[in-house]
């Protein structure tokens, strides 16, 4: 059934094992460290944690280049301490899901060493060569202003490899069935190790032909399938994630008409256009973005989130969209990256505006879908500039006042924690926020917990309700003959909305606040007058609290 798919109604919580804590002294996060803080993890109401690569690597893209797709870095620990790691997750009710990054391999992998060494070797066909520069070669670069090409000459192997991403980074020839078999090896070597799916790391180049010859990349969507295959085969209830920041025309493609291949997708459009509705505070190009991400299969899902690990793509937005979003979250060229996105944390893009950031939270959890966290947004983390590219938004975690936010107790830690000023440890940790009732930490485990209890954002149909109000954004959700009701106030200034909810089902029309006591009545048995602060919120129930009572099996 369809509100038996436990991915539907989740609560996915991003983490890196290298920034969340270390256990063993080295100044790097660990297994042991994560395995540690499952019970703060499961406390917050999380139900599924996404680890980001930790397979051996060098590092020089964060994990994303690895030399072994079936290993531990050494720096996180062993395979002993990743399948302890799973099962406190799974004795606490959590399930993992892990980065599949087939793509490209890391040019130190065995397999790309040995195919550079060697033409005779059956690893030469795992990559993508060229006897000569193709004339393409600086098309389609996905980091503009750091990377340069996507074709580079091994002097050991006389020819041009392609790589989509950095030149460390040699592209995977996925059209060869090798290479899909041992993908499909990989997938099934950690599902055997306890995790529950993948999210699955640039999804459309993964499938895309690859070639000097290719002037147009198309797309293999067959290989979906056979990926999804595999996985139900292996194990009936593991998902498939998709990293895919495609048009809305092309979702039906990645999900497959009849939800046959992915089972979620990040929803890019609906991220781009939420940050231009904040920036605008106008709600209609939120209100385009949820109509043209509407159609879906009964089975699929969309991934709903703020920030991820990766900058704030707006490469979908038009040239003055963007701006305008850049004007608002990040005016200096030091928070830009790849002349398309936004490099911060959520917490400094809203200024450290407590109002904003709730407001906006309140938007990621309702709406279609289900929401992704990033570590360390649940208390406001900030960002350090300083740091190259990326990883400005990838400081450890900060957990107290002592030492190194009581991330480590290494004396000079190769990534250090944010010190000093409003986002430094001394005053955002969530020990501090543990103890203030009123804490954006103690508020964020409460709009969760509340979240998990309203199934209907995650299974039912949904309606843009008008308003009055441009930046009053109304979303209604029924579901088995129930509904209930989000606002949420884009503006700096109140605004008193007249709303009809247009909820069908046995009820007085009655709206019951979710989160406070300012509940509403009709004024004449339909319409409701609600006055909305400015950055305010609104969850409602439409009806009585006797709505389980209430709902149908159908």
């Amino acid at each position: 059934m369809i509100n038996d798919l436990w991915y539907k109604n989740a609560v996915v919580y991003c983490l890196s094992v290298e920034s969340y804590m270390d256990a063993n002294g080295d100044g790097v996060g660990d297994f042991e460290g994560l395995t540690r803080r499952l019970d703060y993890i499961q406390g917050l109401g999380v139900t599924c944690i996404w680890l980001m690569p930790f397979q051996p690597s060098p590092q020089r893209d964060n994990g994303y280049d690895i030399t072994d797709y079936y290993g531990v870095d050494p720096r996180y620990g062993t395979l002993g301490d990743f399948v302890e790691f799973t099962h406190g997750c799974h004795q606490r009710g959590m399930r993992v899901i892990m980065d599949l990054v087939v793509n490209h391999s890391s040019d130190q992998h065995p397999w790309f060493q040995e195919a550079r060494r060697d033409p005779g070797s059956r690893y030469r066909d795992w990559y993508v060569w060229s006897d000569k520069r193709p004339a393409n070669a600086e098309d389609g670069v996905v980091f503009p202003g750091v990377q340069k090409t996507t074709w580079t000459r091994d002097t050991e192997a006389g020819l041009y490899y392609f790589h989509r991403f950095y030149e460390f980074q040699p592209d995977l020839n996925t059209e060869n069935p090798h290479v899909q078999a041992e993908i499909l090896k990989i997938m099934g070597y950690w599902l055997q190790l306890g995790v529950s799916g993948f999210r699955m790391d640039a999804v459309p180049f993964v499938i895309a032909t690859k070639g000097a010859d290719v002037k147009k990349a198309a797309p293999r969507y067959d290989m979906l399938r056979d990926l999804r295959e595999f996985l139900q085969w292996r194990r009936g209830d593991a998902i498939l994630l998709a990293e895919a920041n495609v048009p809305p025309k092309l979702n039906e493609e990645f999900f497959g008409a009849d939800g046959h291949r992915m089972h979620m997708m990040f929803n890019f459009p609906l991220n781009q256009n939420l940050f231009l509705a904040l920036a605008s505070a106008d709600t209609r190009p939120l209100a385009k973005a949820l109509e043209g991400t509407r159609d879906k299969p009964a089975t699929a899902q969309w991934g709903v989130f703020l920030r991820n690990h990766d900058e704030l793509d707006l490469g979908r937005l038009t040239e003055k969209q963007r701006q305008a979003v850049f004007e608002a979250f990040g005016p200096d060229k030091s928070m830009q990256l790849y002349d398309r996105g936004i490099r911060r944390r959520l917490a400094p893009m809203l200024k450290g505006d407590r109002r904003r950031y709730e407001l906006a939270t309140s938007l990621m959890l309702t709406l279609p879908g289900t929401p992704v966290i990033r570590y360390g947004d649940e208390i406001g983390m900030g960002d350090d500039l300083t740091l190259p590219e990326r990883e400005c938004a990838r400081t450890p975690m900060q957990w107290s006042t002592e030492p190194h936010g009581g991330f480590t107790k290494h004396d000079s830690p190769p990534n250090p924690v944010i010190s000093g000023g409003p986002y430094g440890f001394e005053h955002l940790n969530v020990a501090a926020q543990r103890r203030d009732p009123a804490s954006l930490l103690n508020w964020t485990e409460r709009v969760i917990r509340m979240r998990k209890e309203i199934p209907e954002i995650g299974s039912g149909d949904y309606e843009v309700v008008q308003t009055d109000a441009k930046d009053v954004l109304a979303l209604r959700y029924d579901w088995r003959g129930n509904s209930v009701l989000f606002l949420h106030n884009l503006g700096d200034e109140p605004r008193e909305i007249d709303i009809d909810p247009g909820a069908a089902g046995s009820h007085d029309s009655l709206l019951i606040n979710l989160l406070a006591e300012d509940h509403s009545r009709p004024v004449d048995g339909r319409h409701h007058r609600i006055l909305m602060e400015p950055y305010g919120y609104r969850w409602f129930r439409v009806g009585g609290l006797d709505y389980l009572l209430r709902r149908s099996e159908i």
